[in-house]
């Protein structure tokens, strides 16, 4: 094991090692919070893209706590079994039903008009679903949202990527998938709040107010600028300079490590480029490609089947299952698990900026592995007779240890995605994740409350294996990818044959201080 993860490791740092990119990083000791510029963008990134994922955290939580809001039963006939699954999976559905186009509009129009485009389409569906006068509507709306999130997501994942300065890159982009617990927290929170109403407004306020992570990116969007290298992609190479000497350098244009990033991104861009003329049909026809669709099917397919699932849509019925049936305590419940899973998911992602990818990625899978037969094992003992409520009590303390190491895991999902595809193929890695995510969810949505309904405690079993089998597999498939730049990580994968331009250390100094103007010229 630790001969694996040493050679994946090596990899890496030999490449950082070599990047002048890298070596200028670590010259600069200033944080970014004293950088007026960079800290603008930050600022206008939390509502115009990193609350993206807020939207999905919103959904799930918002879902849990109608299934609690007695007038949400009444309305609908008190959904359970199949029809329940239909309901809870639309919204996943309708996610990887829309995936095929987003690439498309990714890369032809930008990052930003993805965003636009799904935040737009999102509002429209949670309008619907708070409108809704049958079972059939709130399905349809379902879907809508559903649809739009992939957009969203997508764009927002590559944006934060590609715009923000490489120090604070994995943190940034970590927290972005972290948002999704400050929806849930939100929607909790709402749904308690409303649960008791004696009115139907009970669950189409909590309805309503889905729209409100879109709100803010349609606000906000306008004040944040498009991605350098999607810039230079479409040979607008004098705005893409701009961008980074703004924000990466602070007005500088005799900055060294903006000369050299610039010189990376235009230069490895336009060797992918010309050397990529059919890029989804490369993506199967090249071995490295093939482990990067592979490793990205994973990625997402992993983030929903790790057990996870049953918490963020059926809370309500796996509380159930050890006696917990009171409305509110079911809320409350839901409400600091929200709670929890923000502080250890926020952790999550600061802790991506110190430890390898790697070795994150297996300590998480791991503990979920040994928390999740241990929270089987409690719930079996329960279900003996009924009566012994300190297995109650343990499965609840289970659930929120076990969501501890799954927060371990959350924030690495895009970071380790935009790291493992080039420029040329990052939008369609997005995509297949999002596939793959939104296509395994749906399907645990639909049979996650038929097997609780059947077999109750003894279908947690399936997850132990599953996550003994994920495991496994990021052992043996996943590369280590902290430390290169975007472009550089791509010698992780392909060695020699990578199309970047590696600058080495010493080139800046070997130019007579290599800077923007030069770069300019060139």
């Amino acid at each position: 094991m630790s001969k694996a993860i040493a050679a994946h490791d090596v990899a890496a740092t030999d490449v950082a090692k070599v990047s002048e990119i890298a070596h200028l990083i670590e010259q600069d000791t200033v944080p970014w919070y004293k950088k007026k510029n960079l800290r603008q963008l930050y600022l206008c990134l939390v509502p115009a893209a990193l609350g993206v994922e807020m939207t999905s955290g919103y959904d799930g939580s918002v879902l849990n706590g109608l299934q609690a809001v007695q007038h949400w039963q009444d309305y609908f006939g008190s959904p359970s079994g199949a029809l329940l699954g239909v309901l809870t999976a639309a919204f996943s559905i309708g996610a990887a039903c829309a995936v095929p186009l987003v690439p498309y509009i990714n890369d032809r129009f930008g990052r930003r008009i993805c965003i636009i485009v799904g935040s737009v389409i999102i509002t429209i569906g949670a309008i619907l679903q708070t409108a809704s006068v049958n079972i059939a509507m709130f399905i349809v709306a379902r879907i809508i949202l559903g649809m739009g999130i992939v957009y969203a997501i997508s764009g927002a994942s590559q944006l934060i990527a590609e715009l923000a300065y490489p120090k604070e890159r994995s943190v940034i982009v970590g927290l972005f998938n972290e948002s999704w617990y400050a929806g849930a927290i939100l929607a909790a929170g709402i749904t308690l709040g409303t649960y008791s109403w004696d009115s139907n407004w009970a669950w189409r306020l909590p309805s309503l107010l889905q729209l409100l992570p879109s709100t803010l990116q349609l606000t906000f969007i306008w004040f944040i600028p498009e991605s350098p290298r999607f810039l230079v992609s479409r040979d607008r190479h004098e705005e893409a300079l701009e961008i980074l000497i703004k924000y990466h350098a602070e007005g500088d244009r005799e900055n060294a490590f903006v000369a050299a990033e610039y010189q990376q991104i235009r230069e490895t861009i336009r060797m992918e480029l010309e050397g990529t003329k059919t890029p989804w049909k490369e993506l199967v026809t090249s071995r490295v490609n093939r482990r990067r669709v592979f490793i990205a099917a994973c990625v997402g397919l992993f983030s929903q089947w790790s057990g996870n699932g049953l918490v963020s849509y059926y809370l309500s019925r796996v509380l159930a299952t050890v006696g917990i049936t009171a409305k509110r305590t079911q809320n409350e419940i839901n409400l600091g698990l929200s709670c929890w899973n923000l502080i250890t998911g926020i952790t999550g992602a600061l802790l991506a900026h110190i430890l390898p990818r790697r070795r994150q990625y297996l300590t998480s899978y791991i503990g979920m592995t040994v928390m999740f037969a241990c929270w089987t094992a409690a719930s079996a003992t329960y279900a003996k007779d009924h009566t012994n409520h300190h297995a109650a009590i343990a499965v609840v303390a289970l659930i929120f240890i076990y969501y501890s190491f799954y927060n371990l895991m959350m924030p690495l999902t895009y970071i380790f995605i935009c790291e493992v595809f080039p420029f040329i193929h990052r939008s369609k890695g997005v995509a297949i994740t999002q596939f793959f995510s939104r296509g395994g969810s749906s399907f645990n949505q639909f049979v996650n409350p038929i097997g609780l309904e059947d077999i109750e405690w003894k279908y947690y079993l399936v997850y132990v294996v599953w996550l003994a089998i994920e495991t496994t597999t990021i052992f043996f498939v996943y590369p280590e990818t902290k430390g290169p730049s975007l472009e550089e990580v791509a010698v992780v994968m392909e060695g020699d044959k990578a199309k970047v331009e590696v600058i080495e250390v010493g080139a800046s100094a070997g130019k007579g201080g290599l800077g923007v103007h030069e770069v300019e010229k060139a």
